[in-house]
């Protein structure tokens, strides 16, 4: 037994950060959202700080998934000196597996309550802490909420309005959820023998199991980061507040991309299928302007280009939709805080001919990037039949973007 796994003073307060999702709604490529970068820092490490920082709790424990160690690590370096974040644990498929593995993981150090939170809220002040575990000490189980604000509609299946229900008593229910620590745990271990596997989450475990639960008015700002425009948003309120007045932060990047033909009887440009009496010769499936858009956007954060998060070496990219790696740079452009404001490209071809499909093109861009297709650009040009597009030998793309961060230069 290690000096973590000794049995913690009465009264001790634990921590569960569970972090073992894969957060595809945020549409972050291959990076779960609680590894973003948000002002300079993982999003696990601005939701770790408030509970690392807090005088009441003893031991923090992430519930992290298996695959990804180094990104945890990284994450959690700022804290290496903090004696009160423990070894890390594997979660499990589900949300309620992965709570259940730190609830045996802290069984050992038999702490009397507990915390558990999700990582993607990275907006836990002191004060919540203060006030759930004083409630926690009172009534054994409180959880931070919002009361509903919004009109609440009942649908049927057709998406038809089936009723509204009143609003008066019901709340969005939040993280930290907070327990008797072993409360909590028979629960968990119950719900498990009897393959209950509808919970979404500790209280709705702890209502089944008996246990009245306390709701705290959390005051709105504790937010979960679910989408992208959650990252975005985040980004921003965690931006450092400049001490003197700043310009806006503009940036512009480019990219270029090219592709030679070979047989076929399509090319694919901008998400649009177009006929074409040949095809081109690509690991994916060759869109040069998504290819170009996609340099050009990760030029604007500095983040490499497409082959260093898209490797054509890579079988899972084998003739992939190119609006995969669009979506990527998109979104890593809005975890930084950034809005991309316009895009211009430049089609390099003597054929296809691209003004038939120009709508279209400028179409899908602008629902992809996010844009009013007004801000979005599609022009073509040849080569005067000079240099490998001039002979018809393929075709290429310039992409030029513009793209709005919420800090900038300051002001002298």
């Amino acid at each position: 037994m290690t000096s973590r796994e000794l049995p913690l003073p009465a009264g001790a307060v634990a921590v569960l950060i569970v972090a073992a999702g894969r957060g595809t709604r945020a549409a972050t490529g291959s990076l779960p959202k609680q590894y973003v970068p948000l002002a300079g820092r993982p999003v696990l490490a601005h939701t770790l700080a408030p509970f690392l920082a807090h005088s009441r709790i003893t031991t923090v424990r992430v519930v992290r998934h298996a695959d990804d160690a180094a990104l945890y690590d990284e994450a959690v370096q700022p804290f290496a000196g903090n004696t009160k974040l423990g070894p890390s644990v594997i979660g499990g498929r589900e949300r309620q597996d992965s709570v259940r593995a730190g609830l045996v993981a802290l069984a050992a150090a038999r702490p009397t309550f507990v915390l558990i939170h999700d990582a993607a809220r990275p907006f836990v002040t002191a004060e919540h802490l203060d006030r759930l575990i004083a409630t926690l000490e009172q009534t054994g189980a409180a959880i931070l909420a919002s009361p509903m604000t919004d009109t609440v509609k009942r649908a049927h299946s057709d998406a038809t309005i089936a009723e509204t229900v009143p609003r008066a008593s019901l709340w969005r229910a939040e993280t930290p959820q907070a327990f008797r620590f072993d409360d909590i745990h028979r629960a968990h271990e119950r719900a498990a023998a009897s393959e209950r596997r509808d919970f979404t989450d500790d209280a709705s475990i702890a209502e089944w199991a008996g246990i009245g639960v306390t709701l705290i008015d959390s005051g709105g700002g504790n937010s979960k980061l679910t989408t992208a425009e959650d990252l975005a948003m985040a980004a921003q309120r965690l931006a450092p507040t400049p001490a003197t007045p700043r310009l806006p932060d503009i940036r512009t990047g480019q990219g270029f991309d090219v592709h030679k033909f070979r047989a076929g009887d399509h090319v694919w440009l901008s998400g649009v299928r177009i006929a074409h009496s040949q095809g081109v010769e690509a690991h994916s499936d060759g869109d040069v302007v998504l290819h170009a858009l996609t340099d050009a956007l990760l030029g604007t954060i500095a983040d490499g280009d497409i082959g260093v998060h898209f490797r054509n070496t890579d079988p899972r990219w084998k003739d992939a939709a190119s609006d995969r790696f669009l979506l990527d740079a998109v979104a890593r452009v809005r975890a930084e805080g950034g809005m991309p404001t316009h895009a211009d490209v430049t089609v390099l071809c003597e054929a296809p001919k691209i003004g038939p499909h120009r709508d279209a093109m400028r179409a899908r861009l602008a629902a992809l990037i996010g844009l009013d297709i007004g801000r979005v650009s599609i022009k073509a040009t040849t080569t005067e039949t000079l240099g490998f597009t001039g002979r018809r030998e393929g075709l290429a793309a310039l992409a030029t973007v513009t793209v709005i961060f919420p800090a900038g230069l300051a002001v002298a």
